[in-house]
């Protein structure tokens, strides 16, 4: 079994920059991602609020985190983890492939997209149905596809599609969005961009093949009306990866794992940074700012469990 100073469970922004400290800091890391490396960051298809990029692509950021860690000496692992024993002093990671042994965990695994849980859904996903506009929105040049949601990731894919789309209705089960004005306004400029107030999507429809449309119905009114559509997008928020720490870490209620500006958790040795855990803000910054920090902690466990 191989061993390692620091386990990390994501590969991201908080977890790659937790593997670029803690090599610059003398300890052997690992790093564990089961999709595709930088997360969220890594399919998102322009980014401008990073210091010192005034606009990058997220997959090129995401790359040049990853590239970093690896040649400071991480070693990088395209696995699942699908278990963890983490309550003594020496911590296990169970993948789809391997068992590893180390001596603190850091969790950086984020969030996955939250599922409207309409029917249609499950069965159209990935036959029209996606929760990426910048990983599927060339699937759907000159086509009319929804994008649900009300937030900034819901404008921002809005706009993407803009560009490649013929139309794009952007749903919302209110009247007024919770965007940044920032987003609302370069959403307005569009004149593809049409927007659907105070509905939700009932139901999506389909030829049993392809997304054909969906079925909305108005909140307010209760009137049931049909878009036709190719694709549905959905942008309405994320859930933290968090299911293999039930009842092992404390949760809060949205599932999130509880760990204060420290990045500890409730269990010695184990530390959550970036989305995954409770926090107010989650950005890139904020995320490779958990990951130093965790690493800082993380060295104060070394240090005690070795002496």
């Amino acid at each position: 079994m191989e061993r390692f100073d620091i386990a990390i469970i994501g590969g991201g922004p908080a977890g790659f920059t937790a593997a670029v400290y803690a090599c610059r800091a003398g300890y052997s890391a690992i790093v564990f991602e089961k999709a595709s490396h930088g997360g969220q960051m890594g399919i998102t298809s322009e980014i401008e609020n990073y210091p010192g990029f005034a606009r990058v692509d997220g997959f090129d950021l995401a790359m040049k985190m990853m590239n970093q860690a690896k040649g400071l000496g991480a070693v990088i692992k395209t696995e699942e983890v699908t278990s963890v024993d983490i309550g003594g002093r020496e911590k296990f990671v169970t993948t789809t492939r391997n068992q590893y042994e180390a001596g603190a965990v850091i969790i950086a695994g984020g969030a996955k997209p939250r599922l409207l849980g309409v029917p249609g859904e499950e069965q159209y996903k990935g036959r029209g149905v996606s929760y990426c506009a910048t990983c599927d929105g060339m699937f759907f040049r000159g086509k009319t596809v929804i994008v649900n949601g009300g937030g900034d990731t819901a404008f921002e894919d809005a706009v993407y599609l803009s560009n490649v789309c013929e139309k794009v209705y952007l749903v919302h089960r209110r009247n007024s969005f919770r965007a940044s004005a920032a987003s609302v306004k370069r959403a307005q400029a569009k004149e593809n961009i049409e927007f659907v107030y105070s509905s939700v999507i009932e139901e999506i429809t389909g030829d049993g093949m392809r997304v054909t449309g969906a079925k909305l119905k108005n909140v307010e009114s209760g009137e049931i009306t049909e878009i036709g559509c190719a694709g549905v997008f959905v942008a309405v928020g994320r859930v933290p990866d968090t299911e293999i720490y039930a009842g092992k870490l404390d949760l809060d209620g949205s599932g999130y794992i509880v760990a204060d500006e420290t990045c500890r958790t409730n269990i010695p040795g184990v530390f959550a940074a970036g989305d995954v855990r409770t926090k107010h803000l989650r950005q890139i910054v904020t995320a490779c700012a958990d990951g130093a920090t965790a690493v800082k902690f993380a060295e104060e466990w070394l240090t005690e469990i070795t002496e």
